[in-house]
C-alpha cells in the first residue's frame, strides 16, 4: 500500500473516532428574562437523537462530539451548537428568544436581614470551640525550652480521664448530628417545598416528612438535582394520595 494511501486512511479513522465519541450533554433552558424556565423544548443532535426539557427546563441527551445541538420551542429553532466547542457540557445552558409564564423560576439575588443557615453554624462551632475540636486523647511529645523531648502531660492525664472523655465524644457526636440535620432543615424547608410543589396544609406538612432527604443527598446534590428530587416525589406523593385526581387538599 503506498505511504501517501496509508496516512489518508489512518487520518480517516482518527477523524471518525473522534467525530462518534459519545458525549452527555446537559443543561437548563430558560426564556429570554433568563428567570423562567421553558418545559417542553426539543432538544435535537444532529446525528438524530433527541430529548425534552422538563418542568424544570432541564435536559440530558447523549451524542456524538462531531454533532452540533439545536433546540426547537413552537416549531422554532435556535442556531447549531457544534458539540465539541461547548466548554462545559455538564452545564449548557440557554435562553431561548421569548417570554413566557412559568411555575418555577431563577430567583434573582436576595439580601435577607436575618441569620443565615451559615453564620448560624458558625456561631454555634464558636460556642463549642471545644467540643468541636475534641480528638481522643493520645501520647504527644513536646519540646522543652532546652531543647529536650519530653512527654505531653496533659494528654497523658486526659488518656485516663474515661468518663470525660465519653461525655466529650457523644457531646461532639450529639452536636454535629444536630448541626446536619439543621442543613437538611434549611435546604428542604417548608417555602421551598411548596414553591415546588403546590402543596400546602396538611398535604404540605405530611410531605416534608415522609421525604425529607438524607444530610449526603442534601450537602451533595446540585441546586437542579434537589429540585427535581423534590418534584419526582411531588408526582408519586400526589399519585398515591388522589391530589389532583378530584381529592382537594386539607
Amino acid at each position: 500500500m503506498p505511504l501517501r494511501i496509508f496516512f489518508t486512511l489512518l487520518l480517516f479513522c482518527i477523524y471518525t473516532t473522534h467525530a462518534y465519541t459519545q458525549v452527555k450533554v446537559s443543561g437548563t433552558v430558560l426564556d429570554k428574562s433568563k428567570i423562567n424556565y421553558v418545559s417542553g423544548v426539543s432538544v435535537i443532535s444532529t446525528s438524530g437523537k433527541i430529548t425534552l426539557t422538563d418542568s424544570l427546563g432541564h435536559y440530558n441527551i447523549n451524542t456524538n462530539k462531531g454533532d452540533s445541538l439545536y433546540f426547537v420551542y413552537n416549531n422554532k429553532p435556535t442556531q447549531k451548537f457544534s458539540v465539541s466547542t461547548i466548554p462545559n457540557t455538564a452545564q449548557f445552558d440557554i435562553s431561548i428568544h421569548l417570554n413566557i409564564k412559568s411555575n418555577y423560576k431563577v430567583l434573582k439575588e436576595v439580601i435577607v436581614f436575618s441569620k443565615s443557615y451559615k453564620s448560624d453554624s458558625l456561631e454555634n462551632r464558636e460556642n463549642y470551640g471545644e467540643v468541636f475540636s475534641y480528638h481522643k486523647p493520645r501520647i504527644e511529645t513536646s519540646i522543652t525550652p532546652g531543647g529536650g523531648v519530653g512527654m505531653d502531660a496533659n494528654e497523658l492525664i486526659n488518656m485516663f480521664r474515661f468518663k470525660r472523655n465519653r461525655r466529650l465524644q457523644k457531646f461532639q457526636e450529639r452536636l454535629e448530628n444536630e448541626e446536619k440535620e439543621k442543613y437538611v432543615s434549611y435546604r428542604f424547608n417548608k417555602t421551598f417545598v411548596r414553591r415546588i410543589t403546590q402543596l400546602k396544609g396538611a398535604s404540605l406538612d405530611t410531605f416534608l416528612i415522609w421525604y425529607r432527604p438524607t444530610y449526603e443527598f442534601a450537602s451533595t446534590s446540585t441546586l437542579i438535582e434537589f429540585n427535581q428530587f423534590v418534584l419526582n416525589a411531588s408526582y408519586y406523593y400526589k399519585k398515591i394520595m388522589g391530589i389532583g385526581e378530584g381529592k382537594k387538599e386539607e
